[in-house]
């Protein structure tokens, strides 16, 4: 498990080496033997990143391991082909693929691309930073300055984080 973390791209005296051994200790026996083989090398063709490219998003985030091929996809997907965000920018912060798609990603991705639609954002958001704030501080900076031109955002917003997609957020 140790070589197989070492390997990824976390060293022994890294911060974050105790949490790669514990994402390493989560996989199958084999894929641990096999150096994590398996797992980098779909994260490689899933994100298209190189090998230092995911050596950088292990290292910052080793839990990455233990997500789902599903779900990595379903994150790939949104990310890069939806949002149109660079695989670098995303291995440099891999964190992005640890929050909720369904009740954080799209939705705030929805308010974002809204706002932007309808000329109510003077410059493009950083989306990390949209993606990380908390909820609170999400609707502070991004629905409540707009209640006047949009007063059913935070509605809508507060739908798509249940899964419903109101008519708002329908883009063609």
């Amino acid at each position: 498990m140790v070589t197989c973390a070492e390997n990824i791209g976390v060293p022994r005296g890294a911060v974050m080496f105790r949490h790669a051994l514990l994402a390493v200790s989560s996989l199958r026996k084999e894929e641990i033997l096999l150096g994590c083989s398996a797992k980098v090398e779909y994260l490689r063709n899933t994100f298209r990143w190189m090998d230092a490219e995911v050596g950088i998003a292990f290292s910052k985030y080793p839990l990455v391991l233990n997500k789902s091929k599903e779900s990595l996809q379903r994150r790939s997907e949104f990310l890069i082909s939806e949002v149109g965000l660079e695989p670098v920018y995303i291995a440099h912060r891999p964190v992005l693929l640890g929050f909720s798609l369904e009740d954080r990603l799209r939705p705030r991705y929805y308010v974002v691309r809204f706002l932007k639609e309808n000329g109510l954002l003077k410059r493009d958001p950083i989306y990390y930073s949209v993606f990380k704030e908390s909820d609170m501080t999400f609707k502070k900076k991004f629905i409540h300055p707009h209640k006047e031109a949009a007063p059913h955002l935070e509605k809508d917003y507060d739908a798509a984080c249940i899964g419903e997609v109101p008519t708002n957020f329908i883009f063609t």
